[in-house]
C-alpha cells in the first residue's frame, strides 16, 4: 500500500464521521492529515489553509477531499472499462475519446497520470 493510499482513506474516513458528527473540530493531527492529502487532490494550500481556520470549513474541506477520491476513482475506474472494451475490439479512436474525455474533467493528479499513461499505450 502506497502512503497516499493510506492517508486517502483515513479523510474518506474523517468525512464520513465528521458528516455525522455535525459542529465537530478537526484535531491538529486531523487538519494536518486534510492539508496533506488536499494538496494530493489538486486544492491548493492556500485554499486549504483558508478553510481550516474554523471547524465547519475544515469539515467541508475534508468532505471535499473525500469526494474528489472517491468520484475521481469512479470516473477513472469507469472510463478504464470502457477504454479497455473499445480497444478490445479494436476501435482504439473510441477508446481514445474515453480517455482523453477523463483528462478533461479529472483534477487529481493520480488519476489524471493513470489515464495519460493508458492514453500514451493507445499511440
Amino acid at each position: 500500500m502506497r502512503p497516499e493510499d493510506h492517508d486517502w482513506h483515513h479523510v474518506q474516513e474523517l468525512a464520513t464521521r465528521l458528516q455525522r458528527e455535525k459542529g465537530s473540530d478537526l484535531t491538529d493531527a486531523e487538519r494536518d492529515l486534510v492539508r496533506r492529502v488536499a494538496r494530493e487532490v489538486a486544492i491548493s494550500d492556500a485554499d486549504a489553509e483558508r478553510a481550516l481556520q474554523s471547524a465547519a470549513s475544515g469539515a467541508e474541506l475534508a468532505v471535499e477531499v473525500s469526494r474528489r477520491i472517491r468520484e475521481g476513482s469512479r470516473r477513472l475506474s469507469q472510463a478504464l472499462v470502457r477504454a479497455s472494451r473499445f480497444s478490445a475490439s479494436g476501435d482504439t479512436t473510441a477508446a481514445r475519446k474515453v480517455l482523453q474525455d477523463l483528462l478533461d474533467v479529472e483534477v487529481v493528479p493520480l488519476y489524471r497520470r493513470h489515464a495519460q499513461l493508458e492514453l500514451d499505450e493507445l499511440a
